[in-house]
Order: C-alpha cells, then structure tokens, then sequence
C-alpha cells in the first residue's frame, strides 16, 4: 500500500464514521506528511527521534533511535490483531 492508497482507505473509514469529523483526502495527507515527513521537510516523529526521544503511539508500538537507526517496535494491540486474536 503507498501513501496514495494509504489516505484513500483513511478518508473511507472516516467517512463512514457516524460520530467522526468528515475529513477530505489532503487533509490526511497533509497530517501523514507532518507526522512522518517529506523529501523537504521531516516529520514530527523524526524530529523526536533525532531529539533523542522514543515515540509512543498507544497498544500500537513504539518508535526509537540509537546510533542513527530508527526501529519501530510493534505493541500488543498490533501483535495480538495481526495474529488473529482480536477483530
């Protein structure tokens, strides 16, 4: 899945959300550009990164750097979805 396909399937499930604030497909992008970055500009999660900071996104995992690598470490709710034991 690329970044187009990516915010295709967001703006979907957001349009389908009853309770949710209906959100057009460069809205997604725009935020997915300003969390993960671009070619011109880093996102907010590099930017932590490289401050030395870990970031924390909930049961879904965690992302670190040490000597210039940046790991994600995947967290419970994403380990036990991806295996079959929660819907």
């Amino acid at each position: 899945m690329d970044k187009s396909e990516l915010t295709q399937m967001t703006a979907r499930r957001a349009a389908d959300d009853p309770n949710g604030r209906h959100l057009e497909g460069d809205d997604i992008s725009r935020i997915l550009d300003l969390l993960f970055g671009t070619v011109e500009q880093a996102g907010t999660i590099a930017e932590a990164l490289k401050g030395r900071e870990a970031v924390h996104l909930g049961s879904f995992g965690t992302f670190q750097a040490a000597d210039g690598v940046a790991t994600f470490r995947p967290g419970t709710a994403l380990t036990e979805y991806l295996q079959g034991q929660i819907r």
